[in-house]
């Protein structure tokens, strides 16, 4: 199936409208051919001076008379001046100030078939960091300046030139290329599907979207292209855009474990436009807001009662004691005492259980060694086991290190082999294994050889309350391992095998831990005296150390000093961007760590704990050193 003119021009406008640069371009007689968006949006120009047809003199004229080109005397002789030169269809790069102050560069190449192609690039930020990094020549080594401003030159050279230029020549003598330009652009696999589910367009994005599948798809059935599994997943949707009703579908690559988005939207002739994109992160951050939103309703409610209840159980508690020590009390009553005694004790300690699960909770991640984690955890449940029950661990992730809060998981581990006990009696076996899910999670799998879960067991075993273990179980132990898997930004899943038994599967969001070789580190902190002592903590840590005041600077800090090994930022900056702004431009590329004085249950931190492990302010040397790989520890 074809693309239309129709679409294709417009598939040719959304894509230069995305460019970030602006974009002209004028046919042999100065009249303008095509502009993107950021063109107006650049010059403030009407809607006439951005339309097909419109004049390059009058456009200048425009620009000149605003007061663009600074004080112009003869406005006349100017724009002539500018005119003729334009004729001359000689290819040009200049840089210059405009009247607002920022700096923007400009490129123009002329077309075979005459006319003009143009770029305009602002250049302000490059300009800025220029002088940022002249300015703290103090504080960096002659090697490394002359490297930053080697890098920032190259930057700002291939921002001019590369992508547009070439690329947009290209997209006016063949359509294919201008959309596949526009469509590469974008971090999602974009393609079309005929009636007969084949495709007759893509860009090369399926890969990176879901690894493992084939770049050159044109011409495969969807079914070939995404296996089968993914097929069976999006069919139903992709069955209704056929039939003429958009509709997206969320679902797991089994493969590569991402969570995908799939958005299938009907071409108007029994086709499919389709994106798919990697919301992996999204869904983490998502679901860690959802779980957060759920513990605060239940806070509300909880503390409402949770004084009063405290106070009842005060009172039964004294009068129980009080009734226990009256001499003319009869011999059966003690052992009603002792009852009543034991549950208003139970009552408090559920009223305990609750207030943890529903409070806010700080997650605590530390560099910890995974072979050391799996290991202290047979330490631990071994002697808890009946001697007739064998507990196994399994290491497939061997001399990892990852930044995790090794407290809370190890608490929910011990908890899911104790229920695992409990589910087995006095004789069977307990396997646990921990591994690396594609670089993206760290798993742990825990399976035992008892009955399995139930039906009404898989259905609501993570819901607070629930248990089968009648008068014995609070119902809390594995929502409170829930609360803490999805606090953290990971999942749990209930299964049964196939051979007998229960499965429980935890997965966290697999973070590097800081590398210990006492490489770069850049401080982004806003307030002057924090800065300086976390500097010297730092060094103290046997660490270089490079600064910035705000995200913005950083950013272009990272852009070009490609040796900064790890990125240390406080969560609230000077300036638009924040922390965790910051920490989503890095995207796990640098290892970073954020900090704050926020309470635990600001929707800042919250939101921050799901991207980056996170200090609470003030700390001390020995806290930061925590996140360090053990090799730079302070006493090791």
């Amino acid at each position: 199936m074809q693309i239309t003119d129709d679409q294709t021009k417009a598939m040719t406008t959304a894509g230069l409208n995305l460019i970030a640069q602006a974009l002209t371009i004028y046919d042999s007689n100065l009249q303008l051919a095509v502009c993107n968006a950021p063109f107006q949006h650049m010059f403030n120009l009407p809607d006439s001076l951005v339309t097909p047809g419109a004049s390059f003199r009058e456009t200048i004229h425009h620009l000149a008379a605003r007061g663009e080109y600074g004080e112009v005397a003869d406005i006349d002789a100017f724009v002539q001046e500018r005119v003729e030169q334009a004729r001359a269809f000689e290819p040009h790069y200049m840089e210059r100030t405009r009247a607002n102050g920022r700096t923007i560069s400009v490129e123009g190449s002329p077309l075979p078939q005459g006319g003009w192609v143009t770029v305009y690039t602002d250049i302000t930020a490059a300009k800025t960091q220029e002088a940022l990094l002249r300015a703290r020549a103090g504080a960096l080594s002659d090697q490394v300046l002359a490297h930053a401003e080697q890098l920032s030159q190259t930057n700002r050279e291939r921002a001019a030139m590369i992508t547009t230029l070439e690329e947009t020549k290209r997209q006016l003598t063949e359509s294919e290329a201008r959309t596949r330009l526009t469509t590469e652009m974008m971090p999602a696999h974009i393609a079309h599907v005929g009636p007969d589910g084949r495709y007759t367009y893509s860009n090369r994005r399926l890969s990176s979207v879901m690894p493992g599948r084939p770049r050159n798809i044109i011409g495969l059935h969807i079914s070939t292209a995404l296996g089968e599994s993914a097929y069976a997943r999006i069919k139903p949707a992709l069955d209704r855009a056929l039939a003429g009703e958009p509709a997206i579908v969320e679902f797991t690559h089994q493969e590569s474990a991402r969570r995908i988005r799939g958005s299938f939207t009907p071409d108007g002739q029994k086709g499919a436009y389709i994106m798919s994109m990697d919301i992996t992160e999204e869904t983490q951050t998502r679901e860690a807001l959802q779980q957060t939103r759920k513990r605060e309703l239940a806070a509300q409610m909880i503390s409402g009662l949770a004084h009063d209840f405290s106070n009842l159980l005060t009172i039964i508690l004294g009068l129980q004691s009080k009734l226990g020590r009256l001499s003319a009390m009869p011999a059966e009553a003690a052992a009603l005492i002792d009852g009543t005694l034991a549950a208003a004790r139970r009552g408090g300690a559920l009223l305990s259980s609750i207030a943890d699960m529903t409070g806010p909770e700080t997650l605590r991640p530390v560099s910890i060694d995974l072979d050391g984690l799996i290991a202290d955890l047979q330490t631990l449940a071994a002697p808890t086991l009946p001697a007739k029950v064998s507990l196994t661990t399994v290491n497939e992730a061997p001399g990892t290190m990852a930044l995790l809060d090794r407290g809370r998981l190890t608490d929910s581990l011990l908890n899911l082999i104790l229920n695992a006990r409990d589910a087995i009696g006095t004789s069977g076996r307990i396997e646990v294994t921990q591994r690396l899910v594609h670089d993206t999670w760290v798993e742990w799998v825990v399976t035992d050889s008892g009955p399995g879960f139930s039906p009404s067991a898989l259905e609501h075993g993570l819901d607070p309350f629930f248990t089968t273990k009648g008068s014995e179980g609070s119902g809390l132990g594995l929502p409170m391992v829930y609360d803490m898997t999805k606090s953290a930004g990971g999942n749990l899943r209930l299964s049964n095998v196939a051979d007998g038994g229960a499965q429980v599967t935890l997965r966290l969001p697999y973070r590097v831990a800081i590398p210990a070789t006492g490489g770069l580190v850049l401080l982004v902190e806003d307030h002057d005296a924090i800065r300086a002592s976390v500097r010297d903590m730092l060094t103290g840590l046997g660490q270089s150390v490079i600064e910035a005041t705000s995200a913005d600077e950083a950013t272009a800090l990272l852009a070009d000093l490609p040796d900064i090994t790890f990125v240390l930022s406080d969560i609230q900056l000077v300036g638009e961007a924040t922390g965790i702004d910051l920490a989503q431009r890095i995207g796990g590329t640098t290892p970073l760590c954020l900090m704050t004085s926020l309470p635990g249950d600001h929707e800042m931190f919250v939101a921050a704990q799901r991207l980056a492990p996170v200090l609470r302010k003030p700390f001390a040397e020995q806290d930061l050193a925590a996140l360090i790989q053990p090799t730079l520890q302070k006493g090791t």
